[in-house]
């Protein structure tokens, strides 16, 4: 298993392992390719032998705090989950993240149930022996259609980078 960058041709491949993940909203096709072309350096892929993509995880830094890596989405492809590709494409991204921005705190957002995430950021917290807290980041009344979940804040720091 290789991790690398997301190259744009890899745009349609993550879309597919979003739609493919039964737990991520999927975004238009467009935004995958313009997710692997703008926001390359603070994304990851996992390749297999072949160099397929069989793993994603996709994150920006955030503006009013550039020392805070916000993942946005991650997936693995059914065929390898429980290999630890979700964990090893976290360490990989931060600790590259750290060496080129620098890097303090690690935050995500999961909705409630999402046993496998909470799991997945709470053992990365432990192997970075960093504070993992959680809030309400939007409640289900701020989003503009009914059905959404409350979208909790997991943030994970100080990290020691």
């Amino acid at each position: 298993m290789r991790i690398d960058r997301p190259r744009p041709g890899d745009g349609r491949l993550l879309w597919r392992l979003a739609r493919d993940s039964g737990t991520l909203d999927l975004n238009s096709a467009y935004s995958y390719l313009l997710w692997c072309r703008d926001f390359a350096g603070t994304s990851a892929v996992a390749r297999d032998a072949s160099g397929r993509a069989v793993g994603f995880v996709s994150g920006y830094l955030r503006p009013e705090s550039p020392g805070t890596l916000l993942v946005w989405q991650i997936a693995v492809d059914e065929s390898v989950r429980g290999l630890g590709i979700a964990g090893a494409l976290l360490d990989g991204l931060s600790a590259r993240v750290a060496a080129e921005h620098g890097l303090s705190s690690l935050e995500t957002t999961i909705s409630p149930g999402n046993l496998a995430s909470e799991r997945l950021f709470a053992s990365y917290a432990a192997r970075h022996g960093a504070t993992l807290t959680r809030e309400v980041l939007f409640a289900p009344e701020e989003f503009p259609d009914r059905g959404y979940a409350p979208e909790v804040l997991h943030r994970i720091g100080p990290l020691p980078f």
